[in-house]
């Protein structure tokens, strides 16, 4: 196995950094934000208002359990975004490092 590896070292280098570039670039255009609101977003805005004229001014107490809960909900998709962020660079990364590293010239006396 190890002669395998060190036989075929470059090709494999070359194909995992092509391989973590491109699920860099993937995971970064899926994760991008989008610029206009989906159908989804706008009929959640629409049920939430109608909702809101519904209740009127009389479920105050319900609406302050809401806000705190959605607080934590922010959070959490705010991570989510860092974590996105940061496993995309990290991939971009390696994926860079890893092409590099590959086409780097070799010695014959390693062998």
């Amino acid at each position: 196995m190890k002669e395998i590896f060190y036989k075929h070292k470059v090709v494999i280098f070359r194909l995992l950094g092509a391989f973590m570039l491109f699920v860099g670039m993937v995971a970064y255009f899926w994760s991008a934000p989008k610029e206009v609101m989906s159908e989804n977003e706008i009929a959640a805005a629409n049920i939430a208002r109608m909702e809101a004229s519904v209740r009127g001014g009389g479920a105050t107490a319900k609406h302050k359990e809401e806000s705190s809960s959605s607080k934590f909900v922010e959070e959490l998709k705010n991570t989510q975004e860092a974590q996105m962020q940061y496993l995309t660079m990290i991939t971009m990364i390696f994926g860079a490092l890893f092409l590099g590293y590959s086409f780097l010239p070799k010695n014959d006396s390693e062998k």
